[in-house]
């Protein structure tokens, strides 16, 4: 008979992501029996309320020791906590952002909430992912419900058309990983990512159809990313899709795609390492190039973030492909960062925005410092910071990612990573010169929500306020990636 001391600390693993769920099936049924004019209100509160409680009950796993469940489909690490705490932070801190907007327009609505968490407790299981089959589960919940989000607008066509682009890119990226899934298990006869692992080691590396699965694998991660050349569809569902919903996909799956890039190509495919960095190392430099470049041309301020994203989806490989603990670290630090920064980014977005203006437009910036003097600071120090300008996190988020090349030998990939951000820094520069010193389309001041503008404020500030704490962060980051895995 099982201890069922050890069988209950093993359910417990997953306690976060039971809960999320079952808050959001709760809010679901919530929703129908309350009246309509109090319903979206409180299941908006309840699901911040879920968000941070879920984070609260993560919060121990980032100093406890690496536990394996449910027969090897589930393991809690320092890496999977650290990781869930960033994704219901930062989605509570987009729900806050968003709660104008929505009303505004009519989508205010406690489904699109419920959906909301459903996505983030998809991305919670494939961070805690230990077996193809769980990994693909997580995936696939998180990336249904974006779809339903995407299309929530229902009364706007563009909305409709990004969410079928993203529906049938995303299924097609799905249908190349699973295949590449199961050519991995032919190879290795089994789906635990620990096992084949260790069943890659005796097989020869020359071996076509190994070869092949890594391809599939690599270009189905790509496509997930939106890097160079599978990012069609990035621009395009990003300015198609609500501001909402841009924010949230724009910022919470970033951190989850690191895990899924960690789980499988690392702690999986490790032993290929070889293999599939070169692959890398080409998506990474095409990325960070074409979405630099393309986004110096662009006037809508939507899709100059989409291809910002596609450059530092790209960026975040560097860490990646460098195949050291310290790329890994550095990675990680740089999702992290670059999620937060990319919340803000949106959200500023958001706060503009009014019912009869999305505020999406980079000419809607100008003169923005004598409109609303406040928020074009906050303007100011984000796009410093994305732009990778000392003294900001930006900076040394970058900066950890080129010291890691620098240390795995990389030194060429290193100075071309430095030289494109050098170039990606016009477009954000731009952004401050339109908001300083451009004269206004518009005089009529520019006001936002005291509680959204107050997240805002703290967002960004966070910014330059963690500068003290940087070192600790980097510590706590590589201490996440020593504690990988079982």
């Amino acid at each position: 008979m099982p201890d069922m001391n050890l069988v209950s600390l093993k359910t417990a693993v997953a306690l976060p992501e039971i809960f999320i769920a079952a808050m959001a099936s709760l809010i679901l049924i919530v929703g129908l029996f309350l009246r309509e004019d109090s319903r979206d209100r409180t299941c908006y509160w309840l699901s911040l309320l879920t968000l941070v409680a879920t984070a609260a009950l993560t919060f121990d796993g980032i100093v406890g020791s690496p536990i394996s469940a449910f027969n090897g489909l589930f393991i809690s690490d320092p890496m999977s906590a650290l990781l869930k705490i960033a994704v219901c932070l930062i989605s509570a801190t987009v729900f806050v952002y968003s709660r104008q907007y929505n009303l505004d327009r009519d989508i205010f609505k406690s489904e699109y909430y419920v959906l909301g968490l459903f996505s983030v407790a998809g991305m919670m299981v494939m961070i805690s992912a230990d077996h193809l089959l769980t990994l693909y589960l997580g995936l696939e919940l998180m990336s249904l419900c974006l779809y339903a989000m995407i299309a929530f607008y229902r009364d706007d066509k563009l909305a409709v058309e990004s969410a079928m682009k993203y529906f049938v890119l995303g299924a097609l990226a799905s249908s190349i990983l699973l295949y590449g899934m199961s050519l991995i298990y032919g190879l290795t006869g089994s789906l635990e990512l620990g096992a084949i692992s260790n069943t890659l080691s005796a097989i020869d590396q020359s071996n076509l159809a190994l070869a092949l699965a890594v391809v599939f694998v690599v270009v189905s991660l790509a496509f997930k990313l939106g890097v160079v050349p599978f990012h069609m569809w990035v621009p395009d569902v990003y300015q198609g899709a609500p501001t909402s919903t841009t924010a949230f996909m724009g910022s919470v799956p970033k951190i989850a795609a690191f895990a899924i890039i960690v789980r499988l190509l690392v702690g999986g495919l490790g032993e290929l390492h070889e293999m599939w960095q070169q692959m890398l190392i080409i998506l990474a430099i095409l990325s960070v190039a074409v979405g630099n470049i393309i986004a110096i041309a662009q006037d809508n301020l939507k899709r100059m973030l989409a291809y910002s994203t596609i450059s530092h989806m790209g960026f975040f490989l560097f860490g990646i492909l460098s195949g050291t603990d310290a790329g890994y670290s550095a990675s990680l630090f740089y999702v992290i960062i670059y999620a937060t920064m990319s919340a803000a980014a949106f959200g500023l977005i958001l706060c503009l925005s009014s019912k009869n203006n999305e505020y999406d437009k980079l000419s809607d910036l100008a003169g923005l410092s004598r409109r609303n003097p406040g928020l074009a600071l906050l303007l100011l120090i984000l796009m410093l910071s994305m732009a990778g300008i000392p003294p900001t996190a930006g900076f040394f988020a970058k900066l950890s990612v080129i010291q890691s090349l620098i240390n795995a030998g990389l030194i060429w990939v290193a100075v071309t990573a430095v030289i494109l951000a050098v170039i990606g820094a016009y477009y954000y520069l731009r952004v401050i010169k339109l908001a300083y010193f451009d004269s206004p389309v518009n005089e009529t001041p520019v006001s936002a929500r005291s509680d959204s503008k107050a997240v805002l404020t703290v967002n960004i500030l966070l910014i330059v306020a963690i500068l003290p704490w940087i070192g600790t962060l980097i510590s706590i980051c590589n201490d996440v990636i020593a504690g990988f895995g079982v």
